[in-house]
């Protein structure tokens, strides 16, 4: 079995943030000369960076990082490439026809899938077009269409354990302030993974994803080294 990475680096030079969230800082507390070893500090919101988002982040009373079960950090993964229409148009809001000519040439998504679509955002990383804000400060990024999102929920493709993942910022077009999707996908032990990177070495179907990331207490999910396994 072969291990891809596809988290960005933390870096505050390049790290964009979800307008609103708080910025990440590194901070030198410690250096080899004067202390005899090195350690920074790190403040970051949970969801900075490529991270994973636990089901209570949208939705009360559903489970939150620390309850959550290794089984839902690992789950088959397939990747959706709709580069090319969300080049056209970075609203754009990913179909069931997207999915469903997917499916034609790879197979029906298994149950309790991650289903993560590939935008081309991950290219933009650490850039003023990753954000792509308007001049009220309004994200323009492409996500799921809702009822595509209620389909792989009512056809089990992403059942209990499943999830959606993306290399932009959330799993709804960014200007959708309603946040509609995430309430529906964030439900039961469902999670998300969100500012993906290297999705080009990820293949259409065959691989499985692993999140780590730090398990804080009560949290809303977590920065994270997400990786691919192949086959």
């Amino acid at each position: 079995m072969r291990l891809i990475g596809l988290s960005h680096v933390n870096d505050p030079a390049t790290a964009n943030v979800y307008p609103g969230d708080p910025p990440l800082r590194l901070e030198t507390v410690a250096t080899i000369e004067k202390d005899g070893y090195y350690l920074r500090l790190v403040r970051q919101g949970e969801h900075t960076g490529t991270h994973w988002g636990a089901p209570g982040h949208f939705n009360a009373g559903e489970p939150l990082a620390d309850e959550l079960d290794l089984a839902d950090l690992h789950l088959p993964a397939v990747k959706i490439d709709v580069r090319e229409q969300c080049a056209r148009d970075p609203d754009y809001a990913v179909t069931v026809a997207d999915v469903e000519r997917w499916e034609r040439v790879h197979g029906r998504i298994a149950d309790e899938s991650m289903v993560i679509i590939w935008t081309g955002w991950d290219a933009k990383w650490g850039t003023a077009e990753f954000t792509n804000a308007d001049a009220d400060g309004v994200p323009h990024h492409p996500g799921f269409a809702v009822e595509t999102a209620r389909w792989l929920l009512d056809t089990g493709r992403i059942g209990r354990r499943g999830g959606t993942g993306t290399d932009a910022f959330s799993l709804d077009v960014g200007a959708d302030a309603t946040f509609t999707v995430s309430h529906l996908i964030y439900q039961r032990h469902r999670i998300s993974l969100e500012i993906l990177a290297n999705l080009e070495a990820l293949p259409e179907t065959g691989a499985h994803i692993l999140c780590g990331g730090q398990i804080n207490r009560a949290g809303s999910g977590s920065p994270a080294l997400i990786y691919g396994l192949l086959p």
